[in-house]
């Protein structure tokens, strides 16, 4: 059984084949076995991790989230994702810190099956944007640009990021239906003060326009205040955010668009750029500021980042443009086309 993986199986009755098969190597996650059985399957050079029966998310899950699965139909407050964002802020013993950090990789392993046959396109900006903002609006028409040939990937949460998502779900339904949809999300603007009015407005256009396209959303615990939102149709949820922003933007092979944000975008900006800054060309992925006004000005990001390329590869690789078909166009005209 060496390299086998066993998850979530009752062994209760496999008692003879667990005791006269060859376990040297095989990895049981969250499987059920006497105790026993349990003991002679490590002691004869298995790996074992049992389940954790108080996580409210399964550990060793093998597919990404669904915003329905997370949202549920209870309410907000009794959703997968709020109850999963409770439990996390409690003191773990050592079983709740292990089932956090299983899950993650279990996440991972799910997003490496997810993204295989895609090439994706980030889009980076503020959670803090309302349905009703002007950047909203751009932040839709994005979406729907880049969707038409690429997989668009987020942080996955409110604000610009459920713009992105939204336009990338609506892609091929053209710019009424952006609007309809925008439209329709207008009354409840924020997730504050009501996640479940946020997020029963998302539903009612998902409801309207059917299935969408699809795009990626890569959320975290780590900021439970803020909830995921429901136009990505895979989530890849994490509970530590530093694993999480790594692999966003390790994903994004067609580049990186910086919408106007705040800490978090500024972060993300300079961690994709130290990624770049010490790579050879041929893995340079392009970087797109949008708002020369917002980057040169309100947060002059572009000027320590266009010395920072200087005289490097990387250098004819950054961008900076003061619109999203600006953007989309240099990220789509530099990546060979692959249907979302």
């Amino acid at each position: 059984m060496a390299g086998w993986h066993l998850r979530a199986l009752d062994l209760t009755v496999q008692r003879e084949p667990l005791r006269t098969l060859d376990v040297a190597g095989a990895l049981f996650l969250g499987c059920t076995m006497l105790p026993a059985d349990e003991e002679s399957v490590r002691a004869r050079g298995a790996v074992v991790f049992p389940a954790v029966p108080d996580a409210p998310v399964d550990a060793y899950r093998t597919i990404l989230y669904t915003p329905e699965e997370l949202f549920g139909d209870a309410g907000y407050a009794h959703s997968l994702d709020a109850r999963t964002y409770a439990w996390s802020q409690d003191r773990h013993a050592r079983e709740g810190t292990l089932a956090q950090a299983l899950h993650d990789y279990s996440i991972g392993e799910a997003l490496n099956t997810w993204v295989q046959g895609r090439r994706l396109v980030g889009v980076m900006g503020g959670h803090g944007a309302q349905r009703s903002d002007a950047g909203y609006a751009d932040g839709v028409a994005l979406g729907g640009l880049l969707g038409q040939t690429l997989t668009v990937a987020t942080g996955g949460g409110p604000g610009t990021m459920e713009a992105v998502n939204l336009g990338a779900w609506l892609s091929r339904e053209g710019t009424d239906a952006a609007a309809e949809a925008i439209a329709m999300l207008a009354p409840v603007p924020s997730f504050t003060p009501d996640i479940g009015a946020w997020a029963d407005a998302a539903f009612a256009v998902r409801e309207r326009f059917g299935r969408g396209s699809d795009s990626l959303g890569i959320p975290t615990w780590h900021y439970g205040h803020e909830p995921p939102n429901a136009f990505a149709n895979a989530i890849a949820k994490y509970f530590h955010n530093a694993q999480r922003e790594a692999i966003l933007l390790e994903l994004c092979q067609a580049g990186i668009v910086f919408l106007p944000g705040a800490g978090g975008t500024v972060q993300e900006i300079f961690q994709d750029a130290c990624e770049n800054y010490y790579a050879d060309e041929s893995s340079i992925a392009p970087m797109v500021l949008v708002g020369q006004r917002y980057w040169t000005e309100h947060l002059p990001a572009w000027p320590l980042l266009q010395a920072l390329a200087k005289g490097r590869p990387m250098e004819k690789h950054v961008h900076l443009v003061d619109s999203v078909h600006e953007a989309a166009a240099l990220v789509t005209e530099t990546s060979p086309t692959t249907a979302a």
